[in-house]
């Protein structure tokens, strides 16, 4: 069945409000992988913060026409059957979402992606991206790094105590 000129204009307006907000578009050859598999990526992207559509090559090329961040983006490698993984709110999130799910789908395979500001990107450097750790994880090594030198600290004044128990009692002795 058909999809409606009506349907057609609604995804590509829909597909614009997410590529606008986008931060990095993914996108895989998807055949030869089963509704069920597809769903299953589909829930682990979404606990990622990243959505996953499967649309025709066209429409994603007629929306990314009408957003000036992608008007100049060769849209070259947009050919065959692709899913988009598009997140807003993490650079990485989307590489690594298919490039985990691909690992035990190998009939999943990684395109290319675009950036936020518009840049093609080459498979291998989605898959550099993959492994790289994730914005909430580099966060959480900041923070550490950060309590570091308070924790030692801390550590020391509570072994303080001790250490002047064992001064008063030589020095009473």
């Amino acid at each position: 069945m058909a999809i409606t000129r009506d349907k057609k204009e609604q995804l590509v307006a829909e597909l614009k409000a997410l590529l606008a907000s986008a931060k990095m578009v993914v996108f895989a050859k998807y055949s030869g992988v089963n509704v069920a598999d597809i769903q299953e990526l589909r829930r682990a992207a979404r606990a990622a913060g990243v959505n996953i559509k499967v649309v025709k090559n066209r429409l994603v090329g007629k929306a990314m026409e009408d957003i000036e961040t992608f008007k100049a983006t060769d849209k070259a490698s947009l050919t065959g059957q692709l899913l988009y993984a598009i997140s807003a709110e993490d650079e990485v999130a989307p590489a690594q979402v298919l490039d985990k799910f691909a690992k035990n789908h190998p009939s999943l395979e990684l395109v290319g992606a675009f950036s936020g500001e518009g840049a093609n990107l080459a498979t291998d450097e989605v898959k550099a991206l993959a492994g790289l750790p994730s914005k909430d994880q580099l966060i959480a090594e900041v923070v550490a790094t950060l309590l570091s030198p308070v924790n030692d600290i801390t550590s020391g004044l509570n072994g303080l105590p001790s250490i002047l128990n064992a001064i008063e009692s030589n020095a009473t002795n």
